[in-house]
C-alpha cells in the first residue's frame, strides 16, 4: 500500500515561482521511479519530470520545462519536490505526483494539485 499526497499548488503571475511537494507513505520499498505529471484541460496527461534511482539519481524533464523546473527528493522525509520557476500560462494544469514500482508493473498517483499561471 502506497499513498502520495501533493501540496503547494496555487495561482501565480507569469514569471513567478512555486514549489510542489509530495509526501510518499506506505511500502516505500515497492517504489522505484518518482516524479510529476500534469494535465491541462482538453489535453492528455503528460510527463513533467522524473527521478530514476541508480548509482546516482537521474533526472529527466519534458522539453517544455527544461531550464525552468527542477525535481529533487529528500529521502529522510520521503518527499519529492518540484521547483517551478519562470512560470508561463501554458504551465497551467493539474499536477500529479506519481511513483512507480520496480519494473513498472504498478503506478501510484496523488490526488493532484492545481497550478494556475495568469498572464
Amino acid at each position: 500500500q502506497v499513498q502520495l499526497v501533493e501540496s503547494g499548488g496555487g495561482l501565480v503571475q507569469a514569471g513567478g515561482s512555486l514549489r510542489l511537494s509530495c509526501v510518499i507513505s506506505g511500502n516505500i520499498f515497492s517504489i522505484s521511479a518518482r516524479g510529476w505529471y500534469r494535465q491541462a484541460p482538453g489535453k492528455q496527461r503528460e510527463l513533467v519530470a522524473v527521478i530514476t534511482p541508480g548509482g546516482g539519481d537521474i533526472s529527466t524533464y519534458a522539453d517544455s520545462v527544461k531550464g525552468r523546473f527542477t525535481i529533487s527528493r529528500d529521502n529522510a522525509k520521503n518527499t519529492v519536490y518540484l521547483q517551478m520557476n519562470s512560470l508561463k500560462p501554458d504551465d497551467t494544469a493539474v499536477y500529479y505526483c506519481y511513483a512507480r514500482s520496480p519494473g513498472g508493473s504498478l503506478n501510484y498517483w496523488g490526488q493532484g494539485t492545481q497550478v494556475t499561471v495568469s498572464s
